[in-house]
């Protein structure tokens, strides 16, 4: 039977030195700018660091980029472009 007074069992004890170390991305978890951790992300690291790319070829395509252009551009396969466009759905009718 359940108390609800039980500990976790990955739960920091009191008085424990926690070193923020941070990630490749930031020197610290506690002061880090970005909204989530990358690594609390479905798709990990890649996804965050391809975040701002991928909102540079749905705004291009949007202003009437071409898919060869786009990728071209950004050095990745046209599938990739399709992916990346088809994860904004406003951007399949433009």
């Amino acid at each position: 039977m359940k108390t609800g007074l039980e500990v976790r069992a990955d739960a920091l004890p009191e008085r424990t030195r926690y070193q923020d170390n941070g990630c490749e991305e930031h020197p610290s978890c506690l002061s880090c700018p970005l909204p989530s951790c990358l690594y609390d992300a479905p798709a990990g690291v890649r996804a965050g660091r391809n975040a701002p790319r991928n909102q540079q070829i749905v705004d291009l395509r949007l202003k009437g980029a071409t898919l060869d252009d786009l990728a071209r551009r950004f050095g990745i396969s046209r599938r990739n472009v399709f992916r990346i466009l088809r994860e904004n759905k406003r951007c399949l009718s433009a």
